[in-house]
């Protein structure tokens, strides 16, 4: 399986060209699924899924590139059917959209719905396109930060409160850390403001407490990864951070 790890989805031309490139074939000879599972610990939630199917003017295009067909995988479903059934539509697809939200959540179904387990073995052509907590999610081990950790987030190995700075004032703020789906041996960190000393203090920080090195990201930047080679595609700003 191929990977394509962005902060804020297919946000410019050399990370579309980067998904072409993993496809192996124009994206409108392609198939997809989209997962929306980690947004759902949002109160938001409903209606932030809808406008990542539908599009919005202010986001990058996921669902709107012009796949050949599109299809929702919603894992919270898939204990509850025949994983004959739905594991064939994933394994003939040639992408998986994994959207953001809540990557612990996230992490939880990946393996509860028995899609990890699926993915162990994928196609080697089947290319994963992480959103985000999409992203952040395929590390073995990763870390999230909340102001208020979401009451049905997943399985978490620990918790600690950090202090971060946010236009000069100090935020308690929780970093949790879980286990991922194993995909890759680094984390990513999105969203990253590099034109911000505070926000790039805050990323340091935050890949201070993680066994991992990290891909500290912004909205213009991705992480791909084909045949255990690792590179970073960017039209804007990223550091590698810890390791």
């Amino acid at each position: 399986m191929k990977l394509l790890l962005t902060s804020g989805g297919i946000s410019n031309q050399s990370i579309t060209d980067a998904l072409v490139e993993l496809l192996g074939k124009p994206i409108a000879d392609a198939s997809a699924l989209f997962i929306p599972t980690a947004i759902h610990p949002f109160a938001d939630g409903p209606a932030e899924a809808i406008r990542a199917i539908s599009g919005h003017p202010e986001r990058p295009p996921l669902c709107q590139l012009g796949w050949k067909s599109l299809g929702i995988l919603e894992l919270t479903a898939l204990p509850s059917i025949e994983r004959e059934l739905w594991a064939e539509t994933v394994l003939s697809a040639d992408a998986l959209l994994v959207w953001g939200g809540d990557p612990v959540y996230l992490a939880y179904w990946m393996k509860h719905s028995g899609l990890a387990e699926v993915l162990a073995g994928a196609p080697p052509e089947l290319v994963y396109v992480g959103v985000s907590a999409g992203a952040i999610a395929t590390a073995s081990t990763f870390g999230e930060v909340y102001r208020e950790v979401p009451c049905c987030s997943g399985e978490r190995l620990s918790s600690a409160q950090i202090s971060f700075s946010v236009a000069g004032e100090a935020l308690e703020m929780t970093l949790v850390t879980a286990h991922g789906m194993g995909l890759v041996e680094f984390s990513i960190i999105p969203h990253v403001e590099f034109g911000d000393p505070e926000d790039v203090a805050n990323a340091e920080l935050w890949a201070g407490r993680l066994p991992l090195p990290s891909y500290a990201l912004d909205d213009q930047s991705a992480v791909r990864v084909e045949d255990g080679k690792v590179e970073v595609i960017s039209e804007g700003n990223w550091r590698l951070l810890g390791g």
